[in-house]
């Protein structure tokens, strides 16, 4: 690899969410020789990547559209997620549907406001839910073959019947995670990317952006 080659961004995350992109960053950050996370990994916005409709049926179908569109649109290595909070109660739901559970797509504040009022008459003992993960890699310049890969990830919990925290983003506020005390909106930053959903399916993803990486 040339050094205009090295200094230039290597892997793009098929999203226009800073909040993931920050995650993704210390998720990779010395896990993969010689790629400098501030400046290589870079969100579709900074590459003119594609923000790519989510018409699948599953996580895996939703992040692997948008990894091989943000892929050959960019030419670059692109890696995407879906996830979503899946409600026991709610038999799965809002899943797929996680960030419009409101109607429009990525409000935060609505969507909680509105799974909790939709449970607000369920007790304690039936407030399971985890938060669940797919994420993809897709390679450029292969066409209809581009080579993929998916890998998952879920944590699972409780849900509280009011936020708490300022962290993180989405439903973060409202699950306590199994054997915490504290909802993933307040745990640091390294805490929950060592138990995340998505940290646990990007970790899993690791050895296929190493390789990928190894062939740009």
């Amino acid at each position: 690899m040339s050094p205009t080659q090295a200094a230039g961004p290597r892997l793009v995350l098929a999203t226009h969410n800073a909040g993931k992109l920050r995650e993704l960053r210390e998720l990779l950050r010395d896990q993969v020789p010689g790629l400098d996370v501030d400046t290589q990994v870079v969100d579709a916005a900074a590459v003119g990547g594609p923000d790519v409709a989510e018409t699948g049926v599953t996580f895996a179908e939703n992040s692997l559209l948008k990894a091989r569109a943000v892929a050959q649109a960019t030419g670059l290595v692109a890696i995407a997620d879906d996830s979503g909070l899946a409600v026991d109660v709610l038999g799965g739901a809002p899943g797929i549907f996680s960030a419009r559970w409101s109607g429009g797509h990525g409000d935060d504040q609505a969507n909680l406001d509105l799974l909790l009022a939709q449970l607000s008459d369920i007790p304690d003992a039936h407030r399971g839910a985890a938060f669940v993960c797919a994420a993809a890699l897709a390679q450029p310049g292969h066409g209809a073959e581009t080579p993929t890969v998916v890998q998952y990830g879920q944590l699972a919990g409780t849900l509280l019947r009011e936020p708490r925290g300022a962290g993180g983003f989405g439903y973060d506020p409202i699950l306590q995670p199994t054997g915490e005390t504290r909802s993933c909106a307040e745990l640091s930053a390294a805490e929950k990317n060592a138990i995340s959903h998505r940290g646990q399916a990007f970790r899993a993803l690791l050895p296929a952006i190493v390789e990928a990486l190894a062939q740009d």
